[in-house]
């Protein structure tokens, strides 16, 4: 049987048969909204795209009024939105007509439990793996709430429309409320005009758990359950997918983030669970209408009827309904307490005593041999209680590493213990802090000493967190990061304020202490910094406390930014060996939570080749990993993308875990020989051109639309720590959503180039171990075909007509600079792959491309003439969203920009 990789996978033919149907009834929407000439206008312009006639197209927009922009962008915005849906559609029904039939596909989680039942340690495996998913606030898409719930509806429709084309729905009742809401988005605003703020975050995010996660997630869990006992593996309490958040609790960088939108966040979240349970106990209210004239009952569900206030004449014979009224009133009792701080009646003291009401129910029904009544909602009810518990998803604390040294600073010059701390050395420093926590109980905050207003907000947030976890649980708040982690005492001041608020002690920490390595530098410290912080016996306690397992979080975006994409993939491979190795040496678990973002240059690319070509031993039987901007959208859009992509998840990681490297040992220690010589000259080139070049400031400022992306009310944290007059300070996201704008791609492969002609040049049997590297080392194949489908999105072409804009020769050949090495990464990796061209391997990604490109092509063309206008001062404060208008088309068109 072929395996098939579904995330790759599209029916071309059902996709531009639907296409043809969403242009035409966008083409007469467009019509009636503007005069017949500039619609004559719109479809040239596709058409001269298509023909790859940008000549014409640049002249023709050129000629456009601002008023005729502004349709015509909308146009060229909204259709790779619905050739995005078209294909969502697709890859849904493909997923359930392959499961349906037993078609085996990569990532399928029967196929990979299979695998993994042949193992000695099967059942451990099973019971221990979790994967988490983490939403985090760094929203690079741009769209508004308005125009995702939109693309829902169209997305139903479209769900549809085989029953359309078997006479099963009428056609012209079926595409006339596709008309109605394409006509709609033509007239929506596609942009936000305020900036997010934090809430808004929450509540955005929160949709996705009610339209996909939440069914996803326990269908899931009960699938894992089902398999492994049909393999004879009994699980007790597995949780493959566990769900975790950073909005409400991420503030590096983010003045916005506090003790309040920690308690929101938390909050928001029990109170979406919690309506969840309300409704599914609900319909088994309805739904269990068993009489005892029928069917006996257990003596715990009695008694739970008979606490129930439902005393209805009706009800007399029927204790299963009466069971659910009497748990559904104490859960409401319980989520008026939790959510609202109200005390009214009877509740829930934690979340094992509501699942051990909801047990007696399933226990009555098997003693009773009406055990098919607990498949269905019963069951998917006990699930969720399972993976959410009262707070849905576990919320990560994260803070720069200099905030909290400046607060314990303050701490100890205002307890008089230290005058000037960040002045000590390393080792003084940490000799001061470990006093602090294993031999002085004292609060140093409990001065009378004023304290500054960043004291004041660090402590009311570790004090919210303390109270979360003691109303809430324990899992509601389990980790804090440590940005910019470069030392041993990063970590010890961390815990000296968590001592504040009595989350952490000689003896235990309520909350793990997570560094995050992000810069090169720091990634290359890592191990250092890991062994000597592993070794106190404080840690070990509090380590041992949490089961024997340390985490790490690794950063893809700085560490690519710092030093390009070769550089940043191999440092972070190399650190998860050597970190993998100390935890070994030391009997500890390090687990590992990976930063990445949705595109190349932020860690992104194929979730299944990512895990699979992490080294081996690195997983043990956790993994964490961002979703973020319009990846959340894209993957976890609807519940069956939603399952799928969680299922392909937990396959990979198993796979990860179980599956051996069968290359020679002894030959891939030459390929990382090869990969440091490799990597030493790329991290040279990109910080050759990135920092070292005076002119590219300029270049980048001037030939990408930095300032317009900067100004997008895309998320409620600021585009730069500092200031976005500096490549350093600006941060990571808009730094790589800026590049795939300008469709140069440049932080997923600039370098890549050249360090591999030199190291061919050096000897030309290289490029045969290069392509031997390629072929056999998982790790290696998987950074190349990123670098092969990042090319594939870029367009030099484009990229020459924004670097127009630069105002002085020597600015714009920076250009050239980044065009040269282009055609040398192309031939590069073309020679290793063995391929004549790009997306070789990925034809369903290159059909997709085909088909989408020529519209976003008009946007990008359509962008530099409106920067050009607002640079000439043509363009009024209004008509500066038609720039904002064009970045949503494109980064739709790209679907992982950021």
């Amino acid at each position: 049987m072929t395996i098939q990789k579904l995330e790759n996978y599209n029916n071309k033919e059902a996709i531009r048969e639907e296409v043809i149907i969403l242009t035409s009834i966008l083409q007469d929407v467009a019509r009636q909204m503007i005069s017949e000439e500039t619609f004559n206008k719109i479809i040239e312009l596709g058409q001269l795209s298509t023909e790859d006639n940008y000549h014409d197209l640049i002249a023709i927009i050129g000629q456009l009024s601002n008023q005729e922009l502004e349709v015509i962008s909308r146009y060229f915005a909204v259709l790779p939105l619905l050739i995005n849906i078209s294909e969502d559609v697709d890859l849904a029904y493909e997923i359930n007509h392959q499961n349906n039939i037993g078609q085996d596909y990569l990532g399928k989680i029967s196929t990979t439990i299979d695998m993994v039942a042949q193992h000695e340690n099967a059942a451990e495996i099973l019971e221990k793996l979790n994967v988490v998913p983490v939403l985090t606030a760094h929203p690079t898409q741009v769209q508004r709430q308005s125009m995702l719930d939109l693309t829902k509806h169209i997305h139903e429709l479209l769900r549809r429309y085989r029953d359309v084309k078997l006479g099963l729905m009428n056609r012209t009742k079926w595409e006339d409320e596709l008309r109605l809401y394409i006509e709609i988005i033509m007239q929506t605003e596609m942009i936000r005009e305020k900036k997010l703020k934090v809430t808004n975050e929450i509540t955005n995010v929160m949709e996705y758990y009610n339209s996909s996660f939440i069914k996803a997630v326990t269908k899931l869990q009960r699938e894992y359950k089902r398999l492994a006992a049909e393999k004879g593996i009994q699980l007790t309490n597995p949780r493959p997918i566990t769900m975790g958040m950073w909005i409400g609790g991420d503030r590096d960088g983010n003045p916005f983030v506090t003790a309040e939108t920690l308690k929101l966040s938390a909050l928001t979240q029990c109170d979406v669970i919690m309506n969840y349970y309300d409704e599914q106990l609900y319909k088994l209210y309805r739904t269990f209408s068993l009489s005892t004239t029928i069917v006996k009952v257990s003596p715990a569900v009695q008694a739970l009827a008979d606490l129930s206030q439902d005393q209805s004449v009706y009800r007399e014979h029927e204790p299963y309904r009466r069971a659910f009224h009497y748990i559904q009133m104490k859960l409401a009792n319980t989520r008026a307490y939790l959510v609202a701080d109200k005390e009214q009646g009877v509740r829930y003291a934690n979340v094992t005593e509501f699942k051990a009401d909801l047990q007696a129910i399933k226990a009555s029904l098997e003693e009773n041999r009406t055990a098919a009544l607990i498949k269905g909602d019963l069951t998917e009810l006990l699930e969720a209680v399972e993976a959410f518990g009262f707070y849905l998803a576990s919320i990560d604390m994260r803070q720069d590493s200099s905030i909290h040294e400046a607060s314990v600073a303050e701490l100890l010059a205002s307890a008089r213990i230290v005058e000037d701390y960040s002045s000590l050395s390393e080792s003084d420093k940490c000799q001061v802090l470990l006093k602090e926590l294993e031999e002085d109980p004292r609060i140093l905050s409990a001065t009378n000493a004023p304290k500054s207003e960043q004291l004041q907000k660090e402590l009311a947030i570790f004090a919210a967190a303390r109270e979360l976890k003691d109303k809430l649980g324990e899992e509601v708040i389990k980790q804090h990061i440590i940005s910019h982690s470069e030392s041993v005492s990063d970590l010890l001041e961390l815990a000296v304020l968590l001592k504040e608020v009595g989350l952490v002690d000689a003896q235990q920490a309520r909350v793990q202490i997570v560094p995050l390595f992000e810069t090169i530098e720091d990634l290359d410290n890592a191990s250092e910094t890991m062994r000597q912080y592993l070794q106190l016996d404080l840690a070990k306690g509090w380590i041992a406390g949490n089961n024997g397992y340390q985490e790490i979080m690794l950063g893809y975006s700085d560490s690519n930014k710092d030093g390009g994409y070769l550089s940043s993939g191999w440092t972070l491979y190399k650190a998860q060996n050597e970190l993998t190795q100390i935890g070994e040496e030391e009997g500890i678990k390090i687990t590992f939570f990976h930063g990445r973002g949705g595109t190349v240059g932020r860690g992104g690319g194929p979730s299944y080749d990512a895990i699979t070509s992490q080294p081996f031993g690195s997983i043990k039987d956790r993994i964490r990993l961002t979703e973020q901007g319009e990846v959340i959208g894209n993957k976890y859009g609807n519940k069956d993308a939603a399952y799928f992509n969680l299922e392909m998840l937990v396959s990979a990681t198993l796979d990860r875990m179980v599956t051996q490297m069968i290359t020679n040992p002894n030959e891939i220690d030459g390929y990382r020989e090869s990969m440091d010589e490799i990597v030493e000259d790329s991290y040279q080139i990109y910080r050759d051109l990135v920092f070292n070049n005076p002119h590219f400031y300029d270049y980048f400022f001037a030939a990408s639309p930095i300032r317009e992306v900067s100004s997008l009310n895309i998320g409620s944290r600021p585009a730069a720590r500092k200031t976005i007059t500096e490549i350093g300070g600006l941060r990571a996201i808009p730094w790589v959503f800026s590049w795939s704008q300008n469709r140069v791609m440049l932080p997923g492969w600039y370098g890549v180039g050249s360090s591999f002609k030199r190291f061919i040049d050096k000897d030309p049997a290289n490029l045969g171990k290069l392509q031997k590297m390629y072929q056999n080392w998982p790790f290696f194949r998987s950074l190349l075909s990123n670098v092969d489908m990042v090319l594939s999105k870029s367009n030099m072409n484009i990229a020459f007509e924004y670097a127009k804009m630069c105002e002085t020769e020597e600015v714009q050949a920076i250009f050239h600079t980044i065009l040269d090495e282009w055609q040398l990464t192309k031939d590069m990796i073309l020679a290793i792959e063995q391929n004549d061209e790009l997306l070789a391997e990925l034809p369903f990604l290159k059909a997709s491309l085909d088909y989408r490109m020529p519209y976003f092509n008009v946007l990008n063309y359509i962008q530099i003439e409106l920067i050009n206008r607002l640079r000439r001062g043509e363009l009024s404060k209004e008509q500066e969203s038609l720039i904002h208008i064009t970045i949503n088309g494109v980064a739709t068109g790209l679907r992982n920009s950021g």
